[in-house]
């Protein structure tokens, strides 16, 4: 039981298909802290980008709705009118800070796993209802990871808070003794820049959590060697079945290489044990092998060429270099360009006396071989 409990343990990297599974299922690596400092920080710069313009439209807002004619009082429409101007007022006020905001909300998902889109994450289910699940959850790592972040946070911010606080200290006292309308725009201003710096302070926790988020999310997504092999036999397919395939494309490719034959300009033959068609098209190209075999497939070679009378010219040593140093479609070696040169003007002249329109060929061509391309013959 050892044996097999210590053969199943993850700790194989998951597979990009593995991954890929995950994120179908809406399962990805995801930082709260990321997405919540990216908010929060956006949100204080847009108040320091935006705010004079915004409190400019809020001041707006609240002397047109103060500043009334006491005619108007006695009109009742005048209510609607005020608040229905009055919120488009404010809505123009918001819109380019809330604009900015939700750039940052979908933004801040492409720092940690991207964008995600998937309905399988929104389905029930009953694991969730599981007490005992529920309490697994709360002393699980990831739980106490949760925790330690949260206590972190608080430090983190209450040290950044008290460090603004003393260094906005003396100015905050100036603010006692200045005019009015200076001290509003400098405590503003004050305010503003300590809660984006205290924002700020939150990206100490992301950088931490989001190398966590990442680690934590590949660690559950670990497999197994048998699952990695199981996932590579689904994959690639099973034995039997890649056999089968192969099996298939050797059939198809053994017609492909029969249904060349009739059009071979000469089959050189062992003349039992090979076979090789070859077809000249001209110019500088060099004869192609259109089709090769031995024992069964030099037969069938053999009879369709006969059907198709294609000459043969029995060369064994000729036709053992041929099979031996080419593949289908191959050009001949050019250590044999002499040979079947030979063999070419050979048959030619069969041909010519054969129609009566030249003299019969005295003798076999010799059909030379050179030593780096000969094939014994005890290799039949």
């Amino acid at each position: 039981m050892a044996e097999e409990d210590s053969s199943q343990e993850k700790t194989e990297e998951p597979t990009e298909r593995r991954l890929q599974k995950s994120k179908d299922d809406g399962q990805t690596a995801r930082s709260k802290e990321l997405n919540t400092t990216a908010i929060l920080l956006f949100g204080a710069l847009g108040l320091v980008a935006f705010g004079n313009y915004m409190s400019d439209k809020i001041y707006n807002i609240a002397r047109y709705n103060l500043d009334v004619q006491r005619e108007a009082l006695f009109d009742t429409s005048t209510m609607f009118k005020h608040m229905s101007e009055s919120m488009w007022e404010a809505m123009a006020a918001l819109a380019p800070w809330l604009g900015l905001v939700l750039f940052a909300a979908f933004l801040s998902p492409l720092g940690v796993g991207g964008w995600l889109f998937s309905t399988k994450a929104l389905a029930p289910k009953m694991s969730r209802l599981s007490p005992l699940a529920g309490i697994k959850r709360m002393f699980s790592a990831n739980s106490l990871v949760e925790l330690f972040k949260a206590w972190a946070k608080v430090l983190v911010v209450g040290t950044v808070a008290y460090f603004v606080i003393e260094y906005y200290f003396q100015d905050a006292m100036d603010l006692q003794s200045a005019p009015v309308r200076p001290a509003i725009k400098r405590s503003a201003e004050i305010v503003l820049w300590a809660a984006v710096i205290l924002c700020a302070s939150t990206l100490i926790i992301a950088m931490v959590d989001v190398p966590w988020q990442i680690y934590s999310h590949t660690k559950k997504l670990r497999m197994s060697l048998q699952e990695v092999k199981d996932e590579f036999k689904d994959t690639e397919g099973k034995p039997e079945v890649k056999g089968r395939i192969r099996q298939l494309q050797r059939e198809a490719a053994q017609r492909r290489m029969m249904g060349a034959v009739p059009d071979a300009d000469v089959v050189i033959t062992n003349p039992t044990h090979y076979a090789v068609a070859l077809k000249y098209t001209g110019g500088a190209g060099a004869p192609i092998v259109v089709a090769k075999g031995i024992e069964e497939t030099a037969l069938k070679i053999r009879e369709i060429a006969k059907e198709n009378n294609v000459p043969q010219m029995e060369a064994p040593p000729l036709a053992r270099a041929i099979y031996t140093h080419t593949r289908i479609d191959d050009e001949i070696p050019e250590g044999l360009y002499t040979a079947v040169a030979q063999v070419l003007a050979y048959i030619f002249q069969v041909d010519q006396h054969a129609k009566g329109q030249g003299p019969k060929p005295e003798r076999r061509p010799d059909m030379p071989i050179p030593a780096d391309l000969r094939v014994a013959a005890n290799a039949e």
